[in-house]
């Protein structure tokens, strides 16, 4: 019986395609990208960063803030809180839209207002399209899989701009990452936030 012999590439290709594996494992492509894909987002040292990519499949949040948003930072202590509530669970992420805020302005912010929770910059604004976000401060939650299951306000503290109530009656944000972690539906899967608007950003 005829055997063909396995075809041999040249070793021009050989050595091409050892130099690109050399040079791929020693650079890598960007850890935080999938698919060769560009990051969504960076973090403050300015390096890509995909929230996504780095959950280990746990149920995301992310938190879309700015400096400057009074609502948005009078609402730091109950976030701060949530993510120490859910510690190990859900990651948690600061996305701050705000192309003209620097990480030194982000960085000086996460002090002032005791965030522990890491932040990203959203220059692209990647993250605000993925998770339908419109206002500042307003929430997304994403199941282990990446499918949206909530995005919208945190609670109904604030019934208008400038106009809030003496304490919440609902818990959106917390109902929604509970009801995410236990497998069940988000109900409701959006309520409208108040805050500051994103499209006002640069």
């Amino acid at each position: 019986m005829f055997h063909a012999k396995p075809a041999r590439l040249p070793f021009s290709m050989l050595y091409c395609a050892l130099f690109v594996g050399v040079v791929l494992g020693a650079v890598g492509l960007p850890a935080n990208s999938r698919s060769g894909q560009p990051a969504p987002a960076e973090d403050l040292d300015g390096k890509p960063a995909d929230p996504f990519a780095l959950s280990g499949r746990r149920v995301i949040v992310l938190l879309f803030v700015r400096t400057d948003c009074p609502i948005s930072n009078r609402y730091a202590p109950l976030l701060q809180k949530l993510s120490e509530k859910f510690r190990g669970k859900a990651d948690f992420w600061l996305v701050y839209p705000d192309r003209e805020q620097t990480a030194s302005q982000i960085r000086a912010h996460l002090k002032d207002f005791h965030y522990s929770i890491p932040a990203l910059r959203d220059t692209r604004h990647a993250l605000v399209k993925r998770a339908q976000a419109t206002i500042t401060p307003e929430a997304a939650v994403f199941d282990p899989a990446g499918r949206p299951v909530y995005h919208g306000r945190i609670d109904n503290w604030y019934a208008d701009f400038g106009r809030s109530r003496p304490a919440p009656t609902t818990h959106e944000l917390d109902d929604a990452i509970s009801a995410a972690l236990g497998g069940k539906t988000v109900t409701p899967d959006h309520a409208n936030p108040i805050g500051c608007y994103i499209s006002d950003l640069k």
